[in-house]
């Protein structure tokens, strides 16, 4: 079925119910979401697009970002949702190699999509035009199988070049009908906060919302603000937010933010929580938390823990559940590979990568996705994750997982950040090695963090150096780029053997 036909169904059911909103405003009800979609898509129909042509989207998130996916999806084409903070040059590889017919952007975003230089064959339409686009008389609803593809979702890239995965409409709803399932029950008549890019989790997370009716957010600023958020949850009823682990430490920790006001539940995702900031988050706000774990072959939807599984945990202390990735969705099946890879099938998971047989072929084997991630599962089904499969550190020949050590070091009071990464050593094949992030006015010597680390975890896993550091590189998600501390480690060694 057509994902737009969710939207349609909210138009007869409750047309005169909030929509959309921006910052405090009602800006469409669904019966004039629904209209102006259904316009929006007769425009883009208008413009000799055939089915399943591929539409960019490059805009910061706005009431017109939701308009623009649903009427995609109306209109019978697939989308190709990208992140505004994108450089021009990686936008550039996402046109072409999507073979995007259209590219629609916002006004901010023009001059990085020019620079971008898509194809000549590749048209682009600023906001004013999608407004003129809007204007077109609507069409019917295009019928969509549920292998067509709806969103070609980008990777983040972190090494190489990009892959889009090829998300159709069953994978989609599959994963909106399993968040109902496996991570929160709320119930229409409530809101959903896009302060996460609307091109990445919070955009897929429109969909189980819309599926029941819940208001669609878009801060004012279009962005994540501490304090304009706390001021949200107060306006709205019942409010959800999707984000990463760095918002919502910075949310909780922000002196104008500690009022959770109407909040329902915080979904985080994108990267691990460390434990000492969940509690933190529940001290702060209370049970009002869940988590996920997925990836963009398959969206928000490999495991994840409920409010009251998190609640559980932490009242027992039950640390182990805390750190965990929770159990598998109900969409998908887990299990995990001879060599500890995670492995996932399931009505979530992509049809494959665009124009890429060889890479859909490695990663989509004997019927399972093979993850990149390495992990474990318990007795109770629990999932943890251990690592990336190529973040994984061989020192002596025995295995360290950054991520545990990382849980010790953040929980130093001085610590704001810190990534961990394997540097070459001519004895031991790799040793450990730890960026950290230092809070402002709070310092930390080498010899603490390593007490530290002494105390909690085995001797072999301690970094054997510490490099201080005003900050971490990132992607445009936001995740840390090991990539590239591993590059700068071999540059320090490179360096160390030409020193005479």
């Amino acid at each position: 079925m057509n994902l737009a036909a969710h939207l349609v169904r909210n138009a007869a059911r409750m047309p005169d119910r909030p929509a959309l909103a921006l910052g405090t405003q009602t800006v469409a009800t669904w019966a004039q979401m629904a209209a102006q979609v259904a316009a929006l898509a007769g425009g883009l129909r208008g413009l000799g697009l055939d089915r399943g042509a591929r539409i960019a989207i490059v805009a910061e998130n706005t009431p017109d970002y939701a308009r623009a996916l649903y009427a995609i999806w109306h209109a019978g084409l697939a989308a190709v949702p990208l992140n505004s903070k994108l450089h021009a040059k990686e936008l550039a590889y996402c046109f072409d190699h999507s073979e995007a017919a259209l590219v629609l952007h916002s006004r901010d975003m023009a001059k990085t999509v020019a620079d971008a230089q898509p194809r000549p064959n590749t048209m682009q339409m600023g906001s004013a035009a999608w407004q003129a686009l809007a204007a077109a008389p609507p069409i019917a609803m295009a019928e969509a199988a549920t292998d067509d593809l709806a969103w070609l979702f980008y990777t983040s890239g972190t090494t190489g070049k990009p892959k889009g995965a090829m998300l159709t409409h069953g994978n989609l709803l599959a994963m909106a009908l399993s968040y109902f399932v496996d991570i929160d029950s709320p119930s229409p008549g409530g809101a959903i906060l896009h302060a996460a890019p609307m091109s990445h989790g919070s955009g897929l997370y429109m969909l189980p919302m819309v599926l029941i009716g819940n208001t669609q957010v878009i801060p004012a600023s279009g962005h994540f603000d501490p304090a304009e958020i706390a001021g949200l949850f107060r306006h709205w009823p019942d409010v959800t937010m999707f984000a990463a682990p760095t918002m919502v430490k910075r949310l909780v920790t922000h002196d104008g933010a500690r009022d959770p006001g109407n909040l329902r539940t915080i979904v985080w995702g994108g990267a691990p929580m460390y434990v000492a900031d969940l509690e933190l988050a529940i001290q702060r706000y209370g049970y009002r938390f869940a988590q996920l774990y997925g990836q963009g072959e398959s969206p928000m939807c490999i495991s994840g823990l409920t409010r009251a599984a998190i609640e559980a945990a932490h009242k027992t202390g039950d640390t182990a559940l805390l750190a965990s990735a929770g159990t598998a969705q109900s969409v998908v099946e887990i299990r995990i590979a001879e060599d500890g890879e995670i492995c996932v099938r399931g009505q979530s998971v992509m049809k494959g990568y665009w124009r890429d047989p060889a890479a859909t072929a490695r990663a989509l084997r004997d019927g399972w996705l093979h993850t990149g991630d390495v992990g474990e599962i318990d007795a109770r089904g629990v999932l943890t994750l251990k690592d990336r499969s190529k973040d994984l550190i061989i020192s002596g020949g025995s295995n360290i997982y950054p991520r545990e050590v990382e849980e010790v070091l953040q929980t130093h009071p001085a610590v704001a950040e810190v990534s961990v990464v394997g540097a070459p050593d001519a004895e031991w094949g790799e040793q450990v090695v730890a960026y950290v992030v230092l809070r402002a006015g709070i310092a930390a010597t080498q010899a603490e963090l390593d007490a530290l680390c002494l105390a909690q975890i085995a001797r072999f896993k301690r970094p054997k150096r510490y490099r201080f550091v005003a900050a971490l590189p990132k992607n445009a998600y936001g995740k840390i780029l090991k990539t590239e501390l591993r590059m700068q480690e071999q540059a320090h060694v490179e360096a160390g053997a030409k020193t005479p």
